[in-house]
């Protein structure tokens, strides 16, 4: 109790960071399973990851941009994410520039050699300041780096991942991915690279994505910790089907690989996969609908005969508009409209929907007006300004005998407006910015026939009985009987962080997490004497 009691009051909360040997190891993943176990053991935990380059966003409860990683961990810990978890996120644009959002909001863009020579000393007060607030707030903080920490031509400057655990005091685990081979290479090769104090401060090694006998790698284990002098702390299985989200489009492939095989009463979806897509994470829920097969497709070879059509975010709408063009792509989607095929857009992939777009400012690129597919009666305007919100109204027309409630969020540069007036609005919303209006705002635009449709809300395919109504309205128009909503993603996204953390949990040593932490074993007693006390 007393334990327990020191904990809540310290002034400055306690720290651990997972670091990996590249990209895609699984850190965003482990961090949230951490994050949920430290929850359920009694602590109060919050994720930090300094600086984030991805094009996958999440909105916080203040109409702030984040990264979506971070965010999704935040739902781990079940607490509203505040930009402090995410301090710098670095949107790319085009090659060797990002949008640079910091706090939340849009910075500038910059080339990454400005970013590195003339901005990273302004980022590092930035993420010094951030940190201290959260350890000021939670008990624990997770810490997740970027890359890898062996990049040494960026290690004088580093403010992800060695430099930040030593302003964070934070002990690190080492991450390898073993389902890309080579992990104890990966492994050894990063503590060669790191300086003596560095790999003092590495306190043990994860080994990720295994699959197989995990006897059969024992010797390897053996060596590895005789070698560096570090223990392997845990060999994590690969986990299939996890549901949550990723952070970026590098694990679009694997995601595609879990998509359900296709039968004879399976809907096939394409979602194009635009050069620079962003937030495909809006398409995550169609992975778990047990009657769809989802197949991502960047060459007109590939697009086949599907049931619908997804042109989903971008982060630039014109350079992938005329991806659409060059590719041939924009042909076959309109050959599918003329076969009277569904198609959906989604933020980018709704501007495109549109007659025209406009970039006098040249926001997105050199090219001030080009024209879009024609699918709807829009026209977008590209502004320096961009515009984050959370979104409630309603959707009609979509059940006979409701409006049916939806929720998402907005992220997009520019400005969309109809040039004829829209009868079918895809949806009303009557919420802004997290307060009711009196009267109600049209959002995005449909065909009559609900063929085709679009919208700036991310998220939208996350509403359960919208989805079921927009596959089941499919459905019928291929003269299939139409199926119950069964999949309530919500409550099946929860399952999957407890399904995560009772994973981690068996197959990691926590208690030797926890005297890296505190010194100590996982503190049960400490909980068990708090409920009695």
């Amino acid at each position: 109790m007393k334990d327990q009691m020191r904990r809540k009051s310290q002034t400055k909360g306690k720290t651990i960071m997972l670091q990996g040997t590249a990209s895609d190891v699984g850190k965003s993943l482990l961090t949230a399973a951490l994050c949920r176990i430290f929850m359920e053991d009694g602590w109060t935990v919050a994720p930090f990851k300094s600086q984030n380059m991805s094009l996958n966003s999440y909105v916080t409860p203040d109409g702030k941009e984040i990264g979506r990683a971070q965010g999704m961990q935040a739902d781990a810990c079940r607490i509203a994410a505040t930009t402090d978890m995410n301090p710098i996120l670095l949107k790319p644009k085009q090659d060797m520039v990002s949008q640079v959002v910091v706090h939340g909001k849009p910075y500038k863009d910059l080339d990454a050699r400005t970013y590195r020579e003339s901005y990273l000393k302004e980022a590092e007060g930035i993420v010094k300041d951030a940190l201290h607030r959260l350890r000021s707030q939670y008990q624990l903080v997770v810490l997740e780096g970027a890359g890898s920490p062996a990049e040494v031509n960026l290690k004088d400057r580093d403010i992800v991942n060695m430099r930040l655990a030593g302003w964070a005091e934070a002990p690190v685990i080492l991450v390898a991915d073993i389902d890309r081979g080579g992990v104890f290479a990966s492994l050894v090769g990063t503590m060669e690279i790191l300086t003596p104090e560095e790999r003092e401060r590495v306190k043990g090694f994860i080994i990720n994505k295994f699959r197989g006998d995990v006897t059969l790698l024992q010797p390897g284990l053996d060596w590895l910790e005789k070698k560096t002098g570090k223990s392997v702390l845990g060999v994590i299985p690969y986990l299939e089907r996890l549901e949550l989200e990723d952070e970026d489009s590098a694990s679009i492939s694997s995601k595609w690989k879990q998509s359900r095989p296709r039968d004879e009463q399976s809907l096939d979806i394409v979602v194009i996969r635009l050069p620079r897509i962003s937030n495909f994470t809006d398409i995550d829920p169609l992975f778990e609908e047990e009657d769809v097969h989802v197949r991502f497709v960047s060459e007109p070879e590939h697009f086949g005969q599907p049931d619908a059509v997804i042109i989903p975010g971008s982060k630039n709408t014109i350079e992938d508009l005329c991806f659409l063009r060059e590719s041939g792509l924009e042909r076959e989607i309109s050959r599918h409209v003329e076969g009277n095929g569904f198609v959906v857009g989604i933020c980018g992939g709704y501007q495109m929907l549109g007659q025209h777009l406009v970039d006098t400012h040249f926001v997105e690129s050199s090219r001030e007006h080009m024209e879009g597919l024609g699918l709807l009666p829009l026209e977008t305007n590209f502004t320096v300004h961009k515009k984050t919100e959370r979104i409630i109204g309603f959707a009609e027309g979509w059940n006979p005998h409701k409006a049916i409630p939806i929720t998402g969020y907005e992220i997009h540069m520019g400005v969309t407006r109809f040039l004829t007036p829209v009868e079918h609005p895809f949806m009303v919303r009557n919420e802004r910015g997290g307060e009711l209006q009196d009267d109600f705002h049209p959002e995005g635009a449909m065909t009559a026939d609900g063929r085709i449709w679009g919208t700036y809300l991310h998220g939208v395919l996350h509403n359960d009985e919208f989805r079921r109504s927009w596959l089941n309205r499919i459905r019928v128009e291929k003269g299939w009987p139409a199926r119950p909503g069964t999949l309530l993603f919500g409550q099946r996204r929860e399952a999957a962080f407890n399904r995560l953390a009772m994973h981690v949990r068996e197959h990691l040593d926590i208690g030797r997490i926890y005297e890296m932490i505190d010194g100590k074993e996982k503190p049960e007693h400490d909980v068990k004497e708090l409920e009695r006390g």
